[in-house]
């Protein structure tokens, strides 16, 4: 018996090494050296100080910013610790009401915009955090972010435009606006007039 368990623990002992220490030290330092905003999670630092990452939504309700699609991560939303959808299917009456109620708040917090309401400004991402909303979300917000601090309409479209990311390698995707990239944009380039 003695003869078996001493190889396996030998085996043990390799995999536990190479498998749980080398290969993840050696992809922890590749990543250092070839990606390494990527690998410390992509945070925007501004006055020394991290105030996000592009990677994770945040909730904005001041009219002079962007706002977000909803969130369903944690009581409140937007809670990095709670990432989730929502579960709620297409029959559910609560995701109605939710729905009903944030087509309202949409309506309400952006007066000049009659259209149709996009659909990320009333649905959570799958996450609860997504970081962005689509070029429509963006434009229909762009008359209340334009009112709030006393610009015209076609600064804030073109800011917009300068903030849009196309399809991932030209197929993947839909062309979208980061919200905390788009709003700091915001601050730098209107604050310095």
């Amino acid at each position: 018996m003695l003869q078996q368990l001493v190889p396996a623990f030998r085996m043990t002992v390799l995999l536990t090494i190479l498998a749980g220490l080398l290969y993840p030290g050696l992809v922890t330092g590749a990543c250092q050296l070839l990606f390494r905003h990527q690998a410390n999670g992509s945070l925007l630092i501004e006055n020394g100080q991290v105030i996000g990452s592009t990677l994770i939504g945040q909730n904005f309700t001041k009219p002079e910013y962007f706002h977000p699609r909803p969130s369903a991560a944690g009581t409140d939303g937007y809670d990095p610790t709670a990432s989730q959808g929502s579960n709620l299917g297409p029959t559910s009456q609560k995701l109605y009401a939710r729905m009903s109620a944030a087509a309202a708040q949409f309506r309400k917090e952006n007066p000049a915009y009659s259209g149709p309401i996009p659909a990320d400004a009333l649905t959570a991402s799958g996450s609860g955090l997504d970081p962005e909303i689509s070029v429509a979300n963006a434009n229909a917000q762009a008359a209340r972010v334009a009112q709030a601090r006393h610009v015209s309409s076609s600064r804030i479209e073109t800011l917009v435009a300068s903030a849009t990311k196309s399809r991932d390698l030209g197929l993947l995707g839909e062309p979208r606006v980061n919200v905390l990239q788009l709003n700091l944009t915001l601050d730098r380039e209107l604050n310095k007039q």
